[in-house]
This record gives structure tokens, sequence and C-alpha cells, in this order.
């Protein structure tokens, strides 16, 4: 069992509060799979967690969950259990090797595919049963603009889009940002630019988006969308040996260039994330 939750007493209802997107939750997210997202999620916490912050990552890719490939986990435990009652929240907590906390998801499962009630109200107390025990909480999403992906990242106080220089990447990206607009009335959105080719590509990107957004999205009469360059990740092999071996770049080559890259990274994020009053 996972020391940082303690059991609810035997017999006592878990009764969670009112969940409000003002915690320190950060969703990353992406409008294209396949862009490195949950790759970054895994390696941004375990930078985060070498900064001394306590640190989980939960898989909200309800249908499709690979944090567990990514971190070369087997787990017993999933949050499928926790929703079905199989099991207690803090017995699906495991620790990952980067040092920081991580609640699975099983994947194919078509039932959390799309957003029922039941699964609403299950996110929401699985969120209200982490947030007091965690400096900070990343939603690992799925990819794209389904209602499950929406909902999870409804419940953060901070979004980070992760894309890539490739016209789809970027695309999609713009729409994903569109809709959190609109639905969700986000006013600043956070981007990282995943395997670059030269410095400052990132920022050129992120300012033609911007620059987009500036004249087809409005968020309110006179209010404009903010995008948030937080890096570029440089294309580097030292990732594609990662994945293939299944490691955690930040501890097997921390002083490659996309590890360091994702260490500038996570210092960005605790200085406006964690260290910042909510």
């Amino acid at each position: 069992m996972n020391d940082d939750i303690q059991p609810t007493p035997e017999g006592q209802a878990f009764k969670p509060g009112p969940i409000r997107p003002l915690g320190k939750v950060l969703a990353v997210t992406s409008g294209k799979g396949g862009v490195g997202k949950t790759f970054v999620s895994a390696n941004l916490a375990a930078a985060l967690a070498k900064r001394g912050q306590k640190v989980l990552v939960l898989d909200a890719d309800l249908g499709l969950a690979n944090l567990d490939v990514v971190l070369n986990l087997y787990p017993k435990i999933t949050l499928h259990d926790v929703f079905t009652g199989k099991a207690k929240l803090e017995e699906a907590i495991v620790k990952a090797p980067g040092g920081f906390s991580v609640l699975l998801a099983g994947s194919g499962m078509v039932e959390y595919s799309r957003l029922t009630p039941n699964v609403r109200e299950d996110f929401l107390r699985i969120i209200a049963g982490l947030l007091p025990h965690y400096d900070i909480v990343l939603l690992d999403t799925g990819a794209g603009i389904s209602d499950v992906v929406l909902f999870a990242v409804s419940l953060a106080s901070e979004v980070l889009v992760v894309a890539t220089p490739e016209p789809t990447s970027l695309t999609d990206a713009y729409a994903t940002i569109k809709v959190l607009v609109g639905e969700q009335q986000r006013r600043i959105i956070r981007m990282v630019i995943n395997q670059t080719a030269r410095m400052g590509d990132g920022r050129a990107i992120t300012n033609q988006l911007q620059q987009v957004l500036d004249r087809f999205v409005v968020a309110k009469p006179g209010e404009k969308v903010r995008l948030i360059h937080m890096g570029d990740i440089p294309a580097d092999p030292a990732v594609r040996l990662a994945v293939m071996r299944r490691q955690l770049m930040m501890t097997t080559m921390p002083g490659c260039p996309a590890a360091l890259a994702i260490s500038q990274l996570a210092g960005k994020i605790e200085d406006t994330l964690i260290n910042t009053p909510q």
C-alpha cells in the first residue's frame, strides 16, 4: 500500500469535497496522438520529483492507457479496480522509478471511452482523494477532444499542450486550443514543442499559432487567448533509446539535450504552478 494516502476508516463512506480547477493540477494533453505526450508527462514528473516536489501522475487516458508501458510497470491494481470498488484508492498508487507516484489505468476499457455519469463521478472522487497529498498532480490525458479528455482537462488549473513541428500536429493542437477556449473559457494555454530541429523553432511555432488565434478565436470581446511558450524539447536519439528500453530518460540519461530541456520545463512549472499561491 502507498504511504502517501491513508485509507478511509472501515465502514466510513468516502465523501469527496467540491472540485474546482484551482488546485495544483496540470493537464498534459495534445491534439494529435504520437507526439510524445506521455513521455513528456513521465519525465516531467521525474524532473519535478528530483527538485523535491511530491508528484503524482494519473493516467487519464482511460481507454488507451500506456503510461505503464513507458514506465515498464506491471500494475496489479488499476483505476478500473478503484472505479468498480474492487480496491481502495491508496492500493492503486505505486511508486515509479523516477521517485514519483503513479495511478495507472487499464488499456482497452471500452466502458471508459465515453463520459457517462458514473465515469464523471468516479473521476471526481479520485481527484478529490489525491489533491491534498501532493504538491502537483499531472493528468496524462488522451489525445484529441473527446468528452472524456475534455472533462479530465476541465479539472486542471493549467493546461500544457504538447505538439511537434509537423503540420498535422499543429493543426490538431490549434483545434484543441479552440475547443478549450470555447467550452472551458480557457484564457491561458501553455505549450511545449517536442522534437524540434533547431533552438528557437518552438517559440516561432508558438508565435505563429498565437497569430492564428488572434485572428480567428475570440475569448471575450476585447480579450485575447494567450499562448505561453514553456520550452522546446529537441529531437534527440536518447529519446527513442529510452522509449525502446522502457526507461525514464531523466534517470538513465539526465545529461542528454532532451533531458536538460525537460529539466528547464520542470523549473518553469515549479515557478508558475507549485510555488505560486492558487
